[in-house]
């Protein structure tokens, strides 16, 4: 009888040497960061094996090792600096049409409840994605993944929430799915059929959300579409009163949670907290007394930088948050309504120059502290056993990337291991 063979080695790779690596290990999870303590090696290499890292160090002494057992090496050709692939913990990128009519009304003075009401918002790009075909959603949404995935994010979760009846929603959240298995970007899929009440849903709001758990979870659970429920908790969309319950049916089912809370008016973060959710998103009314339960609380912070920029509002509070304890994350929010740029660097850089952020702090709410609100820990730091994401920036010093304001590009971006962008600098 032949001996059992050993298990096979995935092949190894090493990578650098990195001007800089910004692991962006070892950081607490929770309040402010200093730049002063943002792990930096210089002349670093990273090596791979298969999908996961193996380890950092000096790029010289792995650089001998590697040919001693004939490692292969990606050489960087000139200033390179590394960080983790980035994580954009909340966008709404599945999607058809277009709200341009919308933006030129607010910047025309109208509001976005006032829009809302008079059947924009919302509900305007709801009936543009039921109108439009699953290959059509599927097609939208690769090219956005790709987008996204050039410009260093390498997980981006997805919300439907444009469909709003079982089988639209269960049509988006397919389509997710779909797109998921054809893109190396990893796509979280989030359910946000609690996104507003549908303006042809002839019954209350609790009537609505009784049905969504009683003809639309089950199948979720049962084909594996989405692990996650959101809610937007807001005077245009659902009560705390009305969500409530909604949302412990769908955690005593094995559903993670997530919420718009307090965009406009406050109350969305106090479900956040009473429902254990991963993340309360969005917070720009926070208030002091919002922003002391979050700190007090698990529940992660993620501010939206790019709805601030979409309707001429204020920011989140990130700094009184940070300075009060909570974690915050930075995403992007990308959606066709209220924040259409969809450039997650971009606005973290903007956030941080308007809130007073340490480089730090911006680039841990779009690594590791955005990982987190996903529950995801194989991810957002470059360290032993965690996902080979890496996003490669060719400047001399990290201060460059948020300084750049996004308008520097990254030359590599790797994906579990895989070249999915080699773009070097002329």
């Amino acid at each position: 009888m032949a001996a059992p063979q050993p298990p096979s080695r995935k092949p190894r790779l090493l990578i650098g040497p990195f001007t800089q690596l910004l692991p962006m290990s070892g950081m607490p999870l929770k309040g402010p960061l200093p730049d002063s303590g943002l792990p930096v090696i210089e002349g670093a290499g990273l090596l791979l094996e298969g999908e996961r890292i193996v380890k950092t160090g000096a790029f010289e002494a792995l650089a001998r090792e590697a040919r001693a057992h004939g490692t292969a090496i990606v050489e960087l050709p000139g200033p390179s600096i590394g960080l983790p692939g980035f994580v954009d913990s909340h966008t709404h990128s599945c999607f058809a049409g277009s709200r341009a009519k919308d933006y030129a009304l607010r910047n025309s003075g109208r509001t976005y409840l006032e829009i809302a009401a008079a059947g924009g918002g919302i509900w305007d790009s709801v009936q543009q994605t039921r109108s439009a075909s699953p290959e059509t959603l599927e097609k939208l949404l690769l090219e956005r993944a790709g987008r996204f995935l050039v410009s260093g994010v390498t997980t981006l979760e997805v919300k439907s929430g444009y469909g709003l009846s079982v089988s639209e929603e269960l049509k988006m959240l397919r389509v997710v799915r779909a797109a998921h298995a054809k893109t190396a970007a990893d796509l979280v899929a989030t359910c946000l059929a609690a996104h507003t009440l549908p303006a042809d849903f002839d019954g209350p709001a609790e009537e609505y959300l009784r049905i969504l758990v009683r003809e639309l979870l089950p199948i979720l659970k049962k084909e594996g579409l989405a692990s996650r429920l959101d809610a937007f908790v807001e005077q245009s969309a659902f009560s705390p009163e009305d969500i409530l319950p909604y949302f412990r049916a769908g955690k005593a089912m094995g559903f993670g949670l997530t919420v718009h809370a307090d965009q406009f008016t406050t109350g969305g973060s106090q479900v956040a907290i009473a429902c254990g959710a991963l993340s309360a998103d969005h917070l720009e009314a926070s208030g002091p007394k919002e922003i002391d339960a979050l700190s007090k609380s698990e529940v992660i912070a993620t501010a939206l930088p790019g709805a601030t920029l979409g309707l001429g509002c204020g920011f989140a509070p990130a700094r009184a948050l940070l300075d009060a304890g909570a974690c915050l994350a930075i995403a992007s929010d990308y959606n066709p309504g209220s924040a259409p740029m969809g450039d997650l660097l971009t606005q973290a850089a903007l956030l941080g120059a308007f809130e007073k952020l340490s480089h730090a702090e911006v680039l841990a709410g779009i690594t590791f502290r955005a990982a987190a609100a996903l529950g995801l820990g194989d991810r957002g730091t470059l360290a032993g056993g965690q996902r080979a994401d890496l996003v490669v920036f060719p400047a001399p010093h990290y201060n460059e990337i948020l300084y750049r304001q996004g308008q520097l590009r990254p030359s590599m971006v790797w994906k579990n291991g895989q070249c999915v962008l080699d773009n070097p600098p002329d």
